[in-house]
């Protein structure tokens, strides 16, 4: 079930992997590994969070 729409995928993605790039080059501390959490919600299109608050951003129906 996709939660997660294109844009905000995008984004998502883009900001974890950045976070990744950066505590990889030990620029930023450990929490910089958080970016593993909207890189895989922005690859699987869906995200716990938004479910918990009943929050969709694609255009899908459910």
């Amino acid at each position: 079930m996709c939660n997660v729409g294109g844009m905000d995928r995008l984004l998502r993605i883009v900001a974890g992997l950045v976070l990744i790039g950066l505590a990889a080059t030990h620029t930023v501390g450990l929490w910089g590994w958080i970016g593993v959490v909207p890189l895989l919600t922005g690859a699987i299109g869906w995200c716990p969070a938004y479910s918990l608050f009943r929050i969709r951003t694609c255009r899908t129906k459910p």
